[in-house]
C-alpha cells in the first residue's frame, strides 16, 4: 500500500511538472520505476522485465561497458567544454567505471548548515523506510565504508542496457543508494551524457553527468544550468495521467583523480542551487 507521503510526493512533481512522451520525444527520460513501496533491489526484476533482459553478477562487472562512448572534442558543446579524451583518461579511472565491481569503497561525507536538518529529515521520512538515498548525515555512519554490488542489464540481442550499482553501509547492511548507470543521448547532444537514475514507486530521479577529462587525465562528471533537455537532474513521474517529468535545480559534479602515492579518489559535490549542500569524499582501492 502507497506510504502518504510517496503519494502526495507524486501529486506535487506531477503538477510541477510537464507531460512527456516517453514512447517518443522524450525517449532519453525513460527509465526504470519500481512497483514496491521499498525499494532496494527489488526495482531490478521490475526493470528486467520491462526490457525482456537478463541480468548477470560478476566479479569485474563495471558501470561502463566501455568509457570510449564518452569520446568529445573540446568545446563540442560549449566554449568552456574539455571535451573528453579516453587516450588521456587515467588508467585508474577507466578501470574503476569498466570494472567497479572490482574495487572496494570508502567515503566520508560533509553536510554544509543549514542543509544537513533538511538532509536528516529526506532520510528519516523516505531514506530509511524506502531503502533509497538515504544520504548519510552523521560522518560515523559511513566510518566503516560501503559495501556494493553491480549487477549489469543485457538484451536479447546481447547489447548493454546498463548496469545497477546497490550500496549499503557496511555497518548496517542498510541500502544508501540504489541506481541505473548507463549512457544516454540527449536532444540537440551529439555524444551520450552519464545517466544516474534512481527508481522509486511509479517515480524516479534522475541526473545526467556530462564527462569530461583534464589534461592530467583525471575525469569531471557534472551537471550544470540549462533548459530541459540539457544535463541535469529531473524528476519523473509515471501514473494514469501519464507521464510527467520536472527539471530540479540539483547539480553535482564528481572530480576523479589519483594522489600522489597512487590511489584513486573522488570529490563529490552537491549543490541546491547555487548552495553547496553536501560534499563527500570517496578512496577507491582495487578488492585484495
Amino acid at each position: 500500500m502507497p506510504h502518504v507521503l510517496d503519494t502526495v510526493s507524486r501529486m506535487v512533481w506531477s503538477t510541477a511538472g510537464r507531460r512527456v512522451d516517453l514512447a517518443d520525444e522524450h525517449r532519453w527520460l525513460d527509465a526504470p520505476t519500481t512497483t514496491s513501496a521499498t525499494v532496494g533491489a527489488d526495482w531490478l526484476v521490475d526493470a528486467a522485465t520491462a526490457w525482456d533482459a537478463g541480468m548477470t553478477e560478476e566479479a569485474a562487472t563495471g558501470l561502463v561497458a566501455d568509457m570510449s562512448i564518452f569520446e568529445r572534442p573540446a568545446g563540442s558543446t560549449s566554449p568552456d567544454d574539455l571535451g573528453f579524451s579516453i587516450a588521456t583518461l587515467q588508467p585508474a579511472i577507466r578501470d574503476f567505471y569498466e570494472h567497479t565491481a572490482a574495487w572496494r569503497v570508502e567515503v566520508w561525507t560533509q553536510w554544509s548548515p543549514p542543509y544537513g536538518l533538511g538532509g536528516a529529515l529526506v532520510s528519516h521520512l523516505y531514506g530509511r523506510r524506502v531503502h533509497q538515498l538515504a544520504l548519510p548525515v552523521h560522518p560515523l555512519e559511513v566510518s566503516r565504508g560501503m559495501d556494493s554490488r553491480i549487477v549489469s542489464f543485457t538484451g536479447t540481442d546481447g547489447r548493454a542496457l546498463g548496469s545497477a550499482w546497490l550500496r549499503t553501509l557496511r555497518s548496517t547492511g542498510t541500502y544508501v543508494f540504489s541506481g541505473l548507470y548507463r549512457p544516454v543521448q540527449l536532444p540537440g547532444h551529439a555524444t551520450p551524457m552519464l545517466n544516474v537514475n534512481f527508481p522509486l514507486q511509479a517515480q524516479n530521479v534522475e541526473v545526467f553527468l556530462r564527462p569530461e577529462t583534464r589534461p592530467d587525465g583525471s575525469l569531471v562528471l557534472h551537471s550544470g544550468a540549462g533548459g530541459f533537455g540539457d544535463p541535469g537532474a529531473y524528476v519523473l513521474v509515471v501514473g494514469r495521467r501519464g507521464a510527467h517529468a520536472v527539471r530540479v535545480p540539483i547539480h553535482e559534479r564528481f572530480t576523479a583523480w589519483t594522489d600522489e602515492e597512487g590511489v584513486l579518489r573522488t570529490d563529490h559535490e552537491l549543490k541546491w542551487g547555487r548552495q553547496t549542500a553536501l560534499r563527500l569524499h570517496y578512496k577507491l582501492e582495487p578488492r585484495g
